[in-house]
């Protein structure tokens, strides 16, 4: 069974954005052994045009091969004139209110998020399956997230958009890894714990 990673970053309080789902200003920190660490191995979680500018648009997927968004995370590709900004990845863009999609290379999971999910975990292969975001979405799969991959940014935002936009509910991971940067930023890799 192929894993859903909720890879994303946020701040020391737990916030992925600003109050408007805004995470910018973190951007800031992706630089430097960070940078490269991240190039080196999620190369796949940057956007494509991303992957063009910096010369690693040639560099094969080596965690992911599906991208699962929301409607928030997309609509930031779009306001760019970006339509399938992981055009090296399968994607899918959850969203009750965009209808169609304006690119071939993006499917719209319009309803019944949990069971696409599933159906994509269920797929043989050997690359698993990156939720970038937003917080609804990833409130919402929760119970389906088998691993966290939380980069950590050395700015405290006071309120904001959570990591979970979700209901209470108690769920353990078992820390598996923790990389540390001189700039303060820490990567930490969670599992799922079942």
């Amino acid at each position: 069974m192929r894993k859903l990673t909720y890879f994303i970053a946020c701040s020391l309080d737990g916030f992925i954005g600003d109050p408007e789902g805004d995470g910018s200003s973190m951007y800031r920190f992706a630089v430097g052994d960070v940078f490269e660490y991240l190039t080196t191995e999620y190369p796949e979680t940057n956007p494509t045009h991303v992957r063009r500018a910096i010369g690693t648009d040639d560099v094969p997927n080596g965690k992911f091969d599906t991208i699962i968004q929301g409607r928030g995370s997309y609509d930031v590709a779009l306001k760019e004139g970006i339509t399938s900004p992981y055009a090296h990845l399968r994607e899918y863009v959850a969203s009750r209110s965009l209808k169609e999609s304006p690119d071939p290379n993006v499917e719209i999971i319009g309803d019944d998020l949990v069971a696409k999910v599933r159906e994509l975990k269920a797929e043989d292969g050997d690359l698993g399956i990156y939720l970038c975001g937003g917080s609804q979405i990833a409130g919402e799969l929760l119970d389906e997230i088998d691993e966290l991959v939380i980069k950590s940014y050395p700015i405290v935002f006071g309120t904001g958009m959570p990591m979970f936009g979700s209901d209470f509910a108690l769920t353990e991971f078992t820390l598996d890894e923790v990389r540390a940067f001189d700039n303060g930023v820490v990567v930490r890799t969670y599992s799922r714990k079942r």
